[in-house]
């Protein structure tokens, strides 16, 4: 029998029905309506089509959706002097850049420039420290959105081994604080790591997020193991090519007992969770609780 299929389209839908009631429910009882701003410099197609999904789902959510665009030769100044604007906009409860950023401008100082309770993509360095040392912090869009399919699938991820193949700031650094903060034992596997398939046969839970298409096969996978396929990757062809993950998925599921499809498992979850943050936002910036279920 093959591997239980992760629908994130399914969990997604899910997820932004109930966000959306809550926005509802906050601008009925309190009066606020959580704002996201987007950010793009320059005109890549990828990021364009990006944005442009994350401004139809911001207001189908019922939310306030504004989107900013700069030239790809915009200086620096112009982007910092922007993000100091919408940081102090109250309309606004959530700054995202889309990244990646032209290489004359310098991405961490951008980022940092967000006000970490409007750093809705949770990379302000303030974020990430308390992320790390287990304190209220703003998560990482996708990393929250694996943890909420891995408690959908799994309940308690009390004392699981977990294995996060790739260590970014993006998905797996922070995604290994979260397994830790569900009390799993966690290994963090990179591209210097010594025998990385023995190292992934050991996990009860796999996170796959180091860009490499179909690099785990089934052989490296403990029989029932939980798969999180990260990766999105262009293969070339005809009509653009299509989308893999970085995990063979066929060989894979025949061993794993759950797995997430590339397309149509993560990736949904990504956007979803940005609105999570955006109304989690909203709330803190308001003195008001946390929306039930939507943080770690």
């Amino acid at each position: 029998m093959g591997a239980d299929i992760i629908d994130g389209k399914v969990f997604a839908a899910r997820l932004r029905a109930r966000i959306a009631d809550r926005v509802a429910g906050l601008a009925a009882s309190d009066g606020v309506t959580p704002g996201l701003a987007v950010v793009l410099v320059g005109d890549d197609p990828a990021s364009q089509v990006y944005v442009r999904n994350k401004g139809r789902q911001t207001v189908e959510a019922g939310m306030h959706s504004e989107e900013h665009r700069l030239d790809r030769t915009a200086p620096e100044v112009e982007l910092l002097a922007l993000v100091a604007r919408l940081n102090r906009d109250p309309a606004i409860h959530g700054i995202l850049v889309q990244l990646p950023l032209p290489d004359h401008i310098d991405a961490s100082r951008v980022l940092d420039a967000v006000a970490p309770e409007k750093d809705v993509d949770g990379f302000h360095i303030a974020n990430a420290g308390r992320l790390a040392t287990g304190r209220k912090a703003m998560v990482p869009c996708t990393p929250l959105g694996c943890l909420m399919l891995l408690r959908d699938r799994l309940g308690s991820l009390d004392g699981l081994e977990a294995v996060v193949l790739g260590r970014s700031n993006i998905v797996g650094r922070p995604m290994a604080q979260l397994l830790l903060s569900e009390n799993c034992t966690v290994t963090i596997a990179h591209s210097r790591t010594r025998e990385p398939a023995a190292v992934c046969r050991r996990a009860d839970i796999l996170i796959a997020a180091v860009g490499r298409p179909g690099l785990v096969t089934g052989d490296w996978l403990k029989s029932g193991a939980t798969v999180i396929d990260v990766g999105i990757n262009r293969m070339p062809g005809p009509d653009g090519g299509t989308l893999v993950g970085d995990v063979d998925f066929a060989s894979a599921a025949a061993v794993a007992a759950a797995i997430t499809p590339v397309p149509g498992g993560v990736g949904p979850m990504t956007i979803a969770c940005l609105l999570a943050n955006t109304l989690t936002a909203a709330c803190r910036i308001h003195g008001l609780p946390d929306p039930e279920g939507l943080t770690p």
